[in-house]
């Protein structure tokens, strides 16, 4: 049995030989801890989000690779399977701290993709250099910095072209992906429903396309003749080369998946069409992405979604309908996170699913309160909610995670923006409020009326207790004396009976 002392020691050699801090392996064994919770309970008891993140965390950890300390521990074993990165970063504007943000958002985006972030620089140029992103200076850096700490990758925090993408390669010789790529490829490994599969894969084709590389007319493709299998003479070429081919290759790819998403938005539309023609508000959950949209989704209607404590974790799109206090039915829907310079690929593949916000009658905006920059997030997700057409919908800010927020940033925000609430997901702290603020802001019905409604149309009175507003209601001996405001198409019912 091994005692205390010798676990320190073997942590102690660990840490000597890998680089890990003493905390790190706190950090694992949390890690192996909280996934056991989830891990000895009974799965007929667990939600659907609770059985996602299972799922997920099982991908990340291999129970079987594990045996004594002296086999492989989880520590070796998470430093074999992670990607080694180095980031690097252009300061074009605005004040350092800015610059800290968006690199500690891109080392965040790193790990939910599953790397190890090693080292992160940036430089302070006016403009990104066109052949190298950095200057030449910065590049033999980068190099140096590579071979020292046996990087596999460097990430760039921004979109790159083609040219800055192989410069790059040929110079620092690894694999150089740049911030759309690493977006794209979380979203890969997120994606759950056939909707979503097919809006990645079509956002990764539109990137693709613009960066694929030929080596040179040897590739050609254009052949002829009997002989030789068909390959005559001398080939007949030049043809069609290799790079054109895959060209031609995704164009259709893209085109094929464009009719699906067009079949699958054809659906949702429908779905969308019905609930207006019942009247039936839609309250949409926008904002940036671990801002905790999906655990307020679930705090306020015990929706049962993945929730997990990364990017990008919710990409299908959840609609639960809920009712208000004064009994009127609406629903309200979980939509995918936004971030600073969300690739625009992105927006044009999820815009069916984005079109739940643009065609809502109220925006719940959720901020984390907690953040180091929220009015940045603030205007990055109305930036992308005028991309989609969204801006003229009502808003209501809601200030997430307060029991972890500054106050004073939480007062901050709440006297930039006046109409929000602050409140916690986590602990439930204010969610009454929220939800007493959502249903002030819902669409309130038109027509006044005043109708005697028979009790033989009790299923009149039950859609106005649904769609209406009542104001009163008593029952007499020849029906029930009911006024209030109602739709048009009710309003046009009761006319009937109107007193």
């Amino acid at each position: 049995m091994t005692n205390h002392a010798e676990e320190f020691s073997l942590d102690s050699e660990l840490a000597q030989t890998t680089g890990w801090e003493a905390d790190d392996f706190d950090e694992a064994d949390d890690f192996e801890s909280g996934y056991a919770d989830l891990d000895g309970a009974d799965p007929e008891e667990l939600t659907a989000g609770e059985l996602d993140l299972a799922a997920r965390h099982e991908l990340r950890r291999v129970a079987g690779l594990r045996t004594e300390l002296e086999d492989i521990t989880e520590v070796e074993y998470r430093q074999l399977r992670l990607e080694r990165v180095v980031l690097v970063g252009v300061w074009t504007s605005g004040t350092i701290e800015d610059a800290e943000n968006s690199m500690a958002e891109l080392a965040l985006l790193a790990e939910t993709a599953g790397s190890e972030v090693l080292d992160a620089i940036y430089q302070r140029r006016q403009n990104p250099d066109p052949a190298t992103y950095v200057g030449r200076g910065k590049v033999d850096g980068i190099r140096e910095i590579v071979q020292a700490s046996g990087a596999d990758t460097v990430i760039c925090d921004g979109e790159l072209a083609p040219s800055q993408l192989r410069n790059l390669e040929d110079k620092i010789k690894v694999k150089v992906v740049d911030r759309t790529a690493l977006i794209l490829d979380i979203f890969a490994q997120h994606a759950k429903s056939k909707e979503g599969k097919a809006q990645v894969e079509l956002a990764q084709l539109s990137y693709m396309k613009q960066r694929l590389r030929g080596w040179g007319g040897n590739l050609s493709r254009q052949v002829g003749g009997r002989v030789a299998g068909g390959a005559g003479i001398g080939g007949r070429g030049p043809g069609e080369t290799k790079i054109e081919t895959d060209r031609r290759r995704i164009n259709d790819r893209i085109a094929k998946l464009r009719r699906e998403l067009k079949a699958m938005a054809g659906t949702r539309s429908t779905m969308r069409q019905e609930r207006h023609r019942n009247h039936v508000p839609s309250v949409a959950i926008a904002g940036y992405t671990n801002a905790g949209k999906s655990s307020l989704l679930n705090k306020l209607t015990g929706a049962g979604i993945l929730v997990d404590d990364s990017l990008f974790a919710t990409l299908d799109p959840t609609t639960r309908r809920t009712t208000a206090s004064d009994g009127r039915v609406y629903t309200m829907s979980d939509t995918v996170g936004f971030v600073r310079h969300l690739p625009h690929q992105l927006v044009e593949a999820f815009r069916s699913t984005l079109e739940e916000v643009a065609e809502s009658d109220l925006i719940v905006h959720v901020v984390d309160g907690s953040h180091a920059d929220p009015e940045g997030q603030i205007a990055a997700v109305r930036e992308v909610l005028a991309e989609i057409g969204a801006s003229g919908i009502p808003e209501l800010i809601v200030i997430n995670k307060v029991d972890v927020a500054d106050p004073m940033v939480v007062s901050r925000l709440k006297q930039r923006e006046p109409h929000s609430v602050a409140v916690s997901a986590r602990t439930g702290a204010g969610i009454a409020d929220a939800l007493a603020a959502i249903e002030a802001d819902l669409p309130r019905p038109q027509v006044a009326f005043d109708a005697l409604v028979p009790y033989a149309r009790g299923d009149l009175v039950d859609q106005i207790h649904r769609l209406g507003e009542i104001t009163s209601l008593e029952h007499t001996a020849d029906g029930t004396r009911i006024a209030g405001r109602a739709t048009e198409a009710l309003a046009g019912e009761l006319a009937a009976y109107a007193v």
